[in-house]
Formats: C-alpha cells, sequence, structure tokens
C-alpha cells in the first residue's frame, strides 16, 4: 500500500511540475509574440481560416490574401514583399480552426509555438522509440535541448510553420506500422497532405511498400481518410481543388528560389537550366533505385529508404524553403544511433559534438549570409549543409543498418 502511495504521489509531482513547464513556456512564447510580429507562417492559415469561419469567404481569394498582408506589413504587399498567400488544401482548417476561433492573434501565436515546442520534444522521443534506442539521460537530455533550439527547429517555432507537425506525424507514422497499427497510420498519412508538396514522394513509399507487404488496412484506410477529406473540402467550397492548385502554380513566383537548382542557378546562373534537369533527373534515377531495392524489403530497410526519401526531396526540385529541414531530424538520429552502436564507448560524445557542431555551424552560417530587404531573409547557402550532412550519413549507415545482420528488427512483415 505504501509502494502504491508512493508512485502516486510521483505521478501527482510529474503532472504538476510538467503543467508549470507548459504554463511557464506559454508565458515566454506570449511575451515573444507580444514584443516581435511576425509568425507569418501560422498568420496566413489563421486569418484565412477566420475568414472562411466568420465571413464565409474563400482563403484562396485576392480579398483573403490581401487581410493577411495588411495583417503583416500594414498594407498590401508591395515589391518584393511575400503575397502570403494559402496554399493549403482546404482541409487544413481543421488543424487551424481551434486557435482561429481565439480573436486575440499574439495570444493564438503563443499558443501555437507552445504546440509547436511541445511537438519538437515529442518528435525526440518517437525517434528514439522507433529505432529502439535508450541513449544514457546526459545524451538524451543533449537531443532534447538539440531539438528547440538548432537553427530550423527556432526557424519553424517562430515563423508559425506546420511543417513541425508534419515531421512528428511521419514519424510517428513509421512507429505505428512498426508496432502494426495500420489503421492509425493510414488515417494520420492522409492528414500529413494538408502541406503535400512535403509528402507526395514518401506517400508512394509507404504505399509501394504496404503493397508487397499486404498491409491493405493502411492503403485502405489512408485512401478512404483521404478521399473523405477532399469530399469535405467540396462541400466547404466546390470548387476549392481549382483554387487551390491556381494558388499552388502561382506561389514560385512570389517566393525566393525554393529548390537546389534554384539555389545554384543563382549562384552560376549560364548553366541554370542544365542544372535544373541534371539535379532533377540525377535525384530521381537515385530515388526510383531506391524504391526498387526496397519494395520487398525489411521494416529497417524501409525505414532507412523512407529517410532518404525526405532527404532528397529537399533537392530533387520540389519547392521548397529550409524552414522545411525539420523533417530531416528524424534521420539526424538514425544517423547518431549507428554511431553509437559501432562505437559504443565513444559514441555518446560522439553524438554530442555531432549536434554541437551542426547547432553552432548552422546558426553562425546564418548569420553571416543573412539578407537584409523588407524583412532578415536566409541566405540561398541554407539549402546545403542539413540535407547533404544527412544524404552522406544515410549512405554511411545504409549496409550497417539494413544490411544482412541487421542491428535493430527482423523483418516482421
Amino acid at each position: 500500500m505504501q509502494r502504491k502511495y508512493s508512485k502516486t504521489n510521483t505521478l501527482v509531482l510529474v503532472l504538476a511540475l510538467l503543467v508549470i513547464f507548459i504554463l511557464g513556456l506559454f508565458w515566454v512564447n506570449l511575451q515573444f509574440a507580444k514584443n516581435n510580429p511576425g509568425g507569418n507562417d501560422f498568420l496566413v492559415h489563421y486569418v484565412g481560416t477566420r475568414s472562411f469561419l466568420f465571413d464565409g469567404i474563400s482563403p484562396y481569394g485576392d480579398e483573403v490574401a490581401t487581410r493577411i498582408q495588411v495583417a503583416a506589413y500594414g498594407h498590401p504587399a508591395q515589391g518584393r514583399e511575400h503575397e502570403l498567400r494559402v496554399a493549403y488544401p482546404i482541409y487544413s482548417m481543421i488543424l487551424f480552426t481551434p486557435f482561429s476561433l481565439i480573436s486575440d492573434y499574439q495570444l493564438s501565436r503563443a499558443i501555437w509555438m507552445t504546440v509547436l515546442e511541445l511537438a519538437l520534444v515529442t518528435m525526440t522521443f518517437v525517434s528514439f522509440a522507433l529505432i529502439e534506442w535508450r541513449p544514457p539521460l546526459w545524451v538524451q537530455g543533449v537531443f532534447l535541448l538539440f531539438s528547440v533550439v538548432w537553427y530550423h527547429a527556432v526557424r519553424g517555432v517562430i515563423n508559425g510553420n506546420a511543417v513541425i507537425l508534419i515531421a512528428l506525424a511521419l514519424v510517428s507514422i513509421l512507429l505505428l506500422i512498426k508496432k502494426k497499427r495500420d489503421k492509425a497510420a493510414g488515417v494520420l498519412l492522409a492528414l500529413t497532405t494538408i502541406k503535400p508538396h512535403l509528402v507526395v514522394l514518401v506517400i508512394p513509399i509507404i504505399v509501394i511498400w504496404s503493397i508487397y507487404h499486404k498491409r491493405w488496412q493502411l492503403i485502405f484506410w489512408f485512401a478512404g481518410t483521404l478521399l473523405g477529406l477532399t469530399l469535405l473540402g467540396m462541400i466547404l467550397i466546390p470548387d476549392w481543388i481549382i483554387q487551390n492548385l491556381w494558388e499552388i502554380l502561382r506561389y514560385p513566383a512570389y517566393n525566393p528560389a525554393g529548390t537546389l537548382a534554384a539555389v545554384l542557378g543563382e549562384w552560376i546562373p549560364g548553366i541554370s537550366i542544365q542544372l535544373k534537369w541534371g539535379i532533377g533527373i540525377g535525384l530521381g534515377l537515385v530515388l526510383l533505385y531506391e524504391v526498387w531495392l526496397v519494395r520487398q524489403g525489411s521494416f529497417s530497410h524501409f525505414v532507412w529508404t523512407t529517410f532518404v526519401t525526405l532527404t532528397l526531396a529537399q533537392w530533387i526540385g520540389i519547392q521548397t524553403d529550409p524552414g522545411n529541414f525539420i523533417l530531416l531530424f528524424p534521420a539526424l538520429v538514425l544517423i547518431l544511433f549507428e554511431v553509437n552502436q559501432k562505437w559504443s564507448e565513444r559514441g555518446g560524445l560522439i553524438s554530442v559534438i555531432t549536434l554541437s557542431t551542426l547547432l553552432v555551424g548552422l546558426w553562425v552560417l546564418f548569420v553571416v549570409t543573412i539578407q537584409h530587404s523588407y524583412q532578415p531573409v536566409q541566405g540561398s547557402v541554407m539549402f546545403i549543409p542539413m540535407p547533404a550532412f544527412c544524404l552522406i550519413g544515410l549512405y554511411w549507415i545504409k549496409w550497417w543498418f539494413i544490411g544482412s545482420k541487421p542491428l535493430i528488427w527482423n523483418d516482421f512483415s
């Protein structure tokens, strides 16, 4: 009885400390939001969703775009200012509605930032669970600290980018597939399409692997949920697909260089077309080769290929932004896991050195290459380091991880 009472007290204490921590985090975010206007990635969908809910106006229209621009700049976008238009599928409003019901934008933004920060912490633990890694507590602490203060995480939180939730969802989907929770994995996979350009290459990998391994429930629940979301959107706005496609097509015109080829083309304009086709075809062939190899592969091979696909997707030619590189965090965890498996005695130290180098290096690179326009804009060089590190690291560990004697998991499919 005494032991049970002690466990109950410990649980209550932990929960109380957790609540205090979350409230403290929210208070800090609220002070930041009050003193630092912005969060434009969130603002776009906050205003777009409110405009539809309270005024019945399509979030894809010029009127809503003007509202967003006035909220961000104090006037309609001019010159080189970002047009800040809604380009997500209409059913993304499911995610933003609870926050858009709050009339005070600063309060809503602070809550959203808190959710994103908690998602970053959660993603770390889910990444550990996926690869069955239990590093020493001090190493876990370094990972947790890194997960919320490295460049790509801080950028996502300040801008209010939903990519953090997509990253958490993707690694959670892999964990659900591992645990054979295919219905939940299928539903969650459909929900990741609120940012379709981030998952357009990953979804075929998951579907193909699931077909070869007869994981039919995952496919059915993914397709059914996606169909339901699409039909729900058509009930709200019958031609939302056409409106959304138009916004997607015009998106690159008012954004900075959003592909590796475009970035390199700015540096070497004479061969920009050759770079575009060369990079796209070259990486496309690599991806097709990896898909062919993984179709009947083990679960560990499937996880590795998913992470490689996410990395290649940042360079292959799909419009993106370094703000989306938070998607590569689980791949970083996998790489360092394998380092720890191979050099167990020094693995923790190597992990800390690697994380510290990435932390400092990315922030220094951002600061020394920042461009000053209507607002501070990250240098295009930020497109290079993180995908390059993950590609090199993933191919370096490939045969340790998915070889004939994988370090974790037998093929249970």
